[in-house]
């Protein structure tokens, strides 16, 4: 034979395979028997072990997995993958259903295709020009894990889309899972083995799809059901969601038989009563169905509300529940400080699991509900996933019972608890020195918009503080070569993974080195970025902004009371608060002293704003104290009577100055609690000083832009957002994190996502690169 026959054969043997898989794993209609595919398999190994150039991208031989990976690398979703709302009574259905028509001005009853929810992982599938590219987990919605090795193992995923011209990039969305018997299988052979088991089919999937060493994913059975589009070039898209489903049929990926067209609420609802009866018998595990407006364009016509669509609702089946004890109630400290009451319970069985955990969700919750140690409990699983305490029985309490209380400090790292107003969740005001937070404040402090320290991502972050390499942002500073080369000998050790170079006697190095220099090179950031990277609460990049354009200098930003930081522009009393709350942790500022004392240079420091001589009136401070019932006319009443700052802090009396009495009452007992008169005099000399610091003459030169806000969305044609946001700024301009009615223009690019529908709905000006290049020149 030659070359040519040898390749034709090939190709004929994956054609014919991958036909054979399909009728079998896709369409649950076997075409030929078991040994017969295994004679045809094995011919196509011989093959292609002879003539290695021949393999094709789409052969079978390609779903037996390969060696393991040293760790998933991250994808950015081209289009996002966004949740749904959910739905769980007849009243939230009803409710959708009138939305969705009023949002369509119509009174007509409206098409949607409902489908069932399956209890399983989302992945986006890309094939580019029908050949499958790429598929990752859907992480936080924008940023996934790259698992196309273990996707190419399950043999319902077509490697190559039945088209003879195929899209050049389609995103196909769709759910890995396990099906019952191949979960009940997988579990029979773990008791045989001695081993552990798994849970429940969620639980075996996911721990499945997640191994570093394909062959393990693919000794285990994953199924996989498309239902959703991402990123589509190259052909129409399809003008419903009915048509996409049909679509993917053609092009050979597995949909669910029981996705559906259906009309109105009453469709909805006897579609979500079929599935329900018929949920015991179905193949695979469902938590409820979902509910789709058919039409494409009703729904781009209907947009998104926050991070999920306005034409898309799941309805989730009522959650499972059982009766228990608690036995305890301790805090978690969550990655961002947030104190979680748990009540630690006697196991019970609940929707297919063993509980002894269930979130009590924050202080509010629990007195709402009056949880107690001792107390008899139901508990549900919501959503089928989180446990959670529904109700006490209150018949069955103990009478030695107490209410209870949350704790005043971190039970992590023994910093001070701080609730802001109208805020349920608690938060550990330690950022930079609890452990609980320790992860996530590297990581936000390593960020490319921070610190830029490129290179350490998350998994070196877990592995340097998993072993002990680093325990605060400071010691990043302190890292060697060998801190960083034994922190991967380690993880490789924990993963049982053995690099090739490793294998053959060589430690590679380069990496450290290159991941040293960065953090050695981030040592003089601009002090807004320095700022921002500390992860204070509510302080974005604009926040940040704002603090070193008018205070200039890092050492005055960490000793501003929150009265200073109210009278700033932008920066409202929620978010003064939340600044000095940071700063005034002790074991916060010792965090930031390690920093300074590793060589961190904050860059463009300055004098403070001229232009914050104004906002040093004392009527303008006097009000910023947040005394209550003291507003700015008020205070200007008191300053017109030759009372200032400094006289203020000795005043015990303040009925004689013409306020009403109640001001007067309010006043008063104020300034008794000892903290708030020394805060008025420490905001006397800290005015004091700032304006001894300001230059005698204020020479401000303000921008066309002054006074605009704009918000920043999706991708520029030729500037990235960086490059606009400074434009901007240059021209006196505010730039934004979120859209609202503040918001003068919002500037978007290709893929724009719900900040646009956002500024659609409150009628924001909406400009393209070029129409912010004309406003800039004007």
């Amino acid at each position: 034979m030659t070359e040519a026959d040898f390749k034709t054969r090939i190709e004929q043997l994956s054609a014919e395979l991958n036909r054979h898989l399909h009728a079998y794993h896709v369409l649950d209609a076997p075409t030929i028997p078991d040994a017969e595919y295994d004679k045809l398999f094995s011919e196509l190994q011989q093959l292609e072990a002879a003539h290695p150039e021949l393999v094709l991208p789409d052969s079978p031989t390609q779903r037996v997995g390969a060696a393991p990976l040293p760790q998933f690398e991250q994808v950015t979703h081209t289009v996002p993958m966004l949740s749904l709302n959910n739905g769980f009574t007849e009243e939230d259905i009803e409710n959708f259903d009138r939305r969705v028509r009023e949002g369509l001005d119509t009174a007509a009853q409206v098409e949607y295709a409902a489908e069932v929810k399956y209890d399983g992982l989302a992945i986006n599938l890309r094939y580019i020009h029908g050949v499958l590219n790429e598929a990752a987990t859907r992480g936080d919605g924008y940023t996934g894990e790259d698992v196309t090795a273990n996707i190419r193992t399950i043999r319902s995923i077509p490697l190559r889309l039945k088209s003879d011209n195929p899209p050049a990039i389609l995103d196909v969305r769709g759910e890995v899972l396990m099906f019952k018997r191949d979960f009940e299988a997988m579990n029979a052979r773990q008791r045989e083995l001695g081993q552990k088991e798994f849970v429940n089919p969620r639980n075996a999937a996911a721990g499945s799809l997640r191994q570093l060493d394909s062959r393990i994913t693919a000794s285990r059975k994953l199924s996989f059901f498309a239902y959703g589009v991402g990123a589509l070039e190259g052909a129409e898209a399809p003008a419903s969601h009915s048509a996409l489903l049909q679509w993917y049929r053609e092009l050979g990926l597995p949909v669910a038989k029981e996705a559906t067209v259906v009309r109105g609420y009453d469709g909805l609802m006897a579609y979500y009563k079929q599935v329900g009866e018929s949920r015991p018998s179905m193949p695979y595990e469902i938590d409820g169905v979902v509910y789709k407006v058919n039409s494409v364009a009703d729904q781009r016509a209907l947009g998104f509300v926050s991070r999920a669509p306005r034409f898309a609702l799941a309805h989730k089946f009522p959650a499972e529940e059982a009766l228990t004890v608690v036995q305890a109630i301790e805090v978690q400290v969550g990655r961002t400080g947030a104190i979680t009451p748990v009540a630690r319970l006697a196991s019970v069985f609940v929707g297919g699991v063993n509980v002894t955990n269930a979130t009590l969700h924050n202080e509010d919750e629990v007195r709402r509900k009056d949880v107690r140690v001792g107390d008899t409990v139901i508990v549900r699983r919501a959503g089928d996933v989180i446990p959670e305490v529904l109700a006490v029985v209150m018949d069955k309490r103990p009478q030695s019972t107490v209410a209870y209380e949350l704790p005043k400090t971190c039970p992590v790292c023994g910093s001070h608890v701080v609730r802001e107003e109208g805020e349920a969740i608690a938060r550990c005001s330690g950022g930079l020195f609890c452990s609980a937070q320790r992860k996530e404040a590297i990581r936000h402090f390593a960020g490319r918009r921070m610190m830029d320290i490129e290179g350490l991502g998350d998994r070196y972050i877990d592995s340097l503080v998993e072993w002990g390499k680093v325990q605060r942002v400071a010691d990043l500073y302190a890292l060697k070569l060998e801190d960083l080369l034994e922190m991967k000998r380690l993880a490789d050790e924990r993963d049982g993974t053995t690099p090739e170079t490793v294998a053959k006697g060589k430690i590679a190095t380069k990496w450290a080195e290159n991941l040293l220099d960065a953090i050695e090179a981030s040592k003089k950031p601009p002090l807004e970025r320095l700022l921002f990277a500390l992860g204070i609460r509510h302080v974005g990049e604009s926040t940040a902004k704002t603090l070193a354009d008018w205070l200039g200098r890092f050492e005055l930003v960490r000793r501003v009371p929150a009265a200073l930081l109210r009278v700033l522009p932008d920066i409202g009393g929620v978010v003064a608060d939340s600044i000095a709350e940071f700063f005034a942790e002790p074991k916060n500022q010792e965090a930031i002293d390690a920093l300074l004392k590793a060589g961190i240079e904050p860059q463009g420091e300055h004098a403070p704003s001229p232009k914050l001589r104004d906002k040093l009136e004392p009527v303008k401070l006097l009000a910023a104290l947040a005394v209550p019932k003291l507003t700015e006319p008020r205070s200007k009443q008191l300053i017109e009577q030759g009372v200032t700052l400094e006289a203020l802090a000795y005043l015990n009396v303040f009925n004689v100055f013409g306020l009403p009495a109640a001001v007067a009452e309010s006043l008063e007992a104020w300034m008794a609690v000892p903290a708030n008169r020394e805060q008025v005099k420490a905001l006397h000399l800290l005015r004091e000083d700032l304006l001894a610091q300001l230059p005698e003459v204020a020479a401000v030169v303000e921008g066309h832009l002054t006074g605009k806000t704009f918000v920043l969305t999706g991708t520029l044609p030729n500037m990235s957002r960086d490059q606009a946001a400074a434009q901007i700024e240059a021209a006196g301009g505010k730039v934004s994190g979120s859209v609202s009615k503040k918001t003068h223009y919002l500037v978007a690019g290709a893929d724009a996502g719900s900040k646009l529908a956002k500024a659609q709905e409150l009628e924001v000006t909406i400009l393209d690169e070029a129409g912010l290049l004309a406003l800039l020149s004007q």
